[in-house]
């Protein structure tokens, strides 16, 4: 049996700050946007920047499981799969992103709601 890392602890660094946002979202738009800068923050505590992110390397897929993908630009590189070959970062990342996904789709339900608050 291999040994696995946990990065437990840094998920739970950010998952207060994101519930916050995820429930403070009013759009779609909004619920992605938080996912990515909350990845971005744990990514970045986990690699302490051995590896530069950037905004695109990561993005929110409500409509298809695992819910997230990350661009192969950043899974290609050496440094981030052993990482995430080893430890528990891809249930960290799916728990975020099943968090944002419920989020999105309670707000794509209710676009009219989403639009009133944002024409205000």
């Amino acid at each position: 049996m291999t040994k696995q890392i946990s990065f437990s602890k840094y998920e739970q660094k950010v998952l207060p700050n994101f519930r916050q946002k995820i429930g403070a979202a009013e759009s779609t738009e909004d619920v992605k946007k938080f996912f990515v800068y909350t990845v971005q923050e744990l990514f970045e505590s986990i690699f302490a920047e051995k590896i530069d992110f950037e905004y695109e390397d990561i993005e929110l897929m409500p409509g298809k499981e695992p819910y997230y993908l990350l661009s192969k630009q950043l899974v290609s590189s050496n440094e981030f799969k052993s990482v995430w070959n080893e430890s528990d970062l891809p249930r960290l990342l799916s728990r975020l992103a099943e968090t944002a996904v419920n989020r999105y789709k309670h707000l794509k339900k209710r676009p009219e709601r989403t639009d009133a608050k944002i024409r205000m």
